[in-house]
């Protein structure tokens, strides 16, 4: 049983001296490397973008998500989970929609009006270089669980929350008049280089 353990202490003693570089050169034995293993990215479809993005917001966002067991105290059963979200939502008019009636020009082409539905809220994007966990607090028995899931520590739910609570707040903010003032002086701009001297554009 001597030599086992000998060996055991060597070890111990190498892992130590490489991990707080006593001897030069460990580091190259008993340090990490990262493989990228991943396939290709593969296209699943192409969609034509028909719609002006006037504005976009940041947002950023604490989320403290906390579940528990009615009849289990935290320190047995439960999970708390302090995340700090970040993220972008974009607010555009749909060109898409326009009619056969939602441009009208006079005759000797110097005036236009332009008749536009309301802009839009996209979908909240989270910003993965922005967005991390501060704190995450297992019960023993989800400690437990994790070491026989597929994906432990699953962080979908808190993901999921924070992009509801980044888009509740731009729904909050002033991105569609922002994105619709935006439009209207893009659009301005465009028709008056090409020779209308007044433009119009309303919403509605």
């Amino acid at each position: 049983m001597k030599v086992p353990v000998a060996l055991l202490v060597v070890l111990v003693l190498f892992v130590l001296a490489g991990r707080f570089s006593l001897v030069p050169g460990l580091d190259d034995v008993f340090g990490e490397e990262t493989k990228d293993r991943s396939g290709p990215a593969v296209l699943k479809s192409i969609q034509d973008m028909n719609r002006y993005e006037g504005a976009a917001g940041n947002f950023q966002i604490v989320v403290d998500l906390e579940k528990d067991a009615k009849f289990l105290p935290d320190a047995i059963r439960g999970t708390r989970t302090l995340y700090v979200g970040a993220g972008t939502v974009s607010a555009y008019v749909d060109l898409n929609r326009l009619g056969d009636k939602s441009v009208t020009v006079n005759e000797d082409r110097t005036e236009a009006t332009l008749r536009l539905p309301h802009a839009r809220l996209g979908t909240p994007a989270l910003n993965a270089d922005r967005s991390y966990a501060v704190s995450k607090q297992r019960g023993l028995l989800d400690r437990l669980g994790d070491l026989f899931s597929d994906n432990p520590a699953d962080e979908r739910a808190v993901h999921r929350l924070a992009a509801q609570r980044i888009g509740e707040a731009a729904k909050e903010s002033e991105l569609n008049v922002r994105a619709e003032k935006n439009t209207t002086a893009m659009l301005q701009g465009l028709l008056r280089s090409l020779g209308f001297r007044q433009v119009t554009v309303t919403y509605g």
